[in-house]
């Protein structure tokens, strides 16, 4: 074979191994530059160069990008998690409940104020994994589609969110409390989420079942790995990081309401796939979910930047999430006449 051969062959193979994640990474970067440019245009002044601008965009996708990380985990192992947004609501009403201070007069519980930030913390964790389990139970052992099963948590917690205090709002956080949602706290815990569920994902067993289980279930089962348990940690993991992001946004406004998380899951869903995550599980990253959160920000805050009507942005957001959707099931396509 010839040297010409060898490099017709050799470049494709390129291709194909190249990270998809690259990929993503040129689309935020056409995207940035659009806005970029736009912004000259329209507004006669940087979009990028500005670090107020760009502060305020990483804070606003930081909470939903802790929810994105744990519906990438329900994706990639073929399911779906609609309750992640009534988790947020529910979780930040109890968690508050617990985190009020003893001077205000009508605390939820008075007996139990001034505690310490990590007891509402627990609290507010273990919450979100007994809606993980009864999502998990409900889809690995009583075989019902995870649409359906967590359609119908969502409907549920969120009843109980506004039931807990009749629809009245919490608030007076203790400090401890609050200093989860302080300054640019948000993003270092995504971070740190981000990081400890991408080193999971790509290195541990636990990545590699759920990963194993998406591709094809069967084929998970006859080689060994116990499916329906995995099924259920997941999910677990999955309400467990929205109830987290349901403190931190409550500990940032420093009050708690019955309608916070409201259509979160939907952004998460759509970080997700925008990064890469196919709906038809076994494939995607935590990295690539990252750098959708980033996309979707980017695009978010560019419209704010050039005074777009915010019904406008709502009907352009859906077009890019029905986009990505499009995209993924155009790379299954490919893949599978590949």
């Amino acid at each position: 074979m010839n040297t010409q051969s060898i490099s017709a062959v050799s470049a494709p193979t390129r291709q194909r191994r190249m990270p998809a994640e690259i990929n993503i990474l040129m689309v935020l970067l056409g995207i940035a530059l659009v806005f970029e440019i736009l912004g000259w245009i329209f507004q006669g002044q940087s979009f990028l160069f500005s670090l107020n601008r760009l502060k305020i965009m990483i804070l606003q996708v930081s909470v939903i990008g802790i929810i994105a990380v744990g519906v990438t985990q329900v994706i990639i192992s073929g399911g779906i998690d609609l309750s992640s947004g009534s988790v947020v609501g529910a979780v930040a009403m109890v968690a508050m409940s617990f985190a009020q201070v003893s001077t205000y007069a009508r605390a939820v519980y008075p007996a139990l104020t001034d505690l310490p930030m990590i007891v509402p913390l627990l609290i507010g964790l273990a919450c979100g994994a007994l809606v993980g389990f009864v999502n998990g139970w409900l889809i690995a052992y009583t075989k019902i589609p995870p649409f359906i099963a967590t359609l119908g948590t969502m409907v549920t917690v969120r009843g109980f969110a506004k039931w807990y205090t009749k629809g009245q709002p919490i608030s007076f956080p203790t400090d401890g409390f609050a200093a989860l949602g302080k300054g640019m706290m948000p993003v270092l815990i995504f971070v740190l989420v981000a990081l400890v569920f991408h080193v999971a994902m790509k290195y541990t067993r636990y990545g590699k079942f759920t990963y194993a289980i998406g591709a094809n279930a069967q084929a998970a089962r006859v080689s060994g790995i116990n499916v329906e348990r995995h099924l259920v940690k997941v999910y677990v993991i999955a309400a467990m990081l929205a109830a987290l992001a349901g403190m931190v946004v409550a500990a940032r406004g420093q009050t708690a309401q019955a309608g916070m998380g409201l259509a979160y899951e939907l952004d998460a869903i759509a970080m997700a796939v925008i990064g890469g995550v196919s709906l038809a599980g076994g494939r995607g990253s935590v990295l690539g979910t990252a750098i959708g959160m980033v996309i979707f920000g980017v695009i978010i805050s560019g419209f704010t930047f050039l005074r777009l009507d915010a019904y406008y942005q709502e009907m352009i957001k859906g077009v890019i999430i029905a986009a990505a959707v499009v995209a993924d099931t155009y790379r299954q396509k490919k893949r599978r006449k590949g």
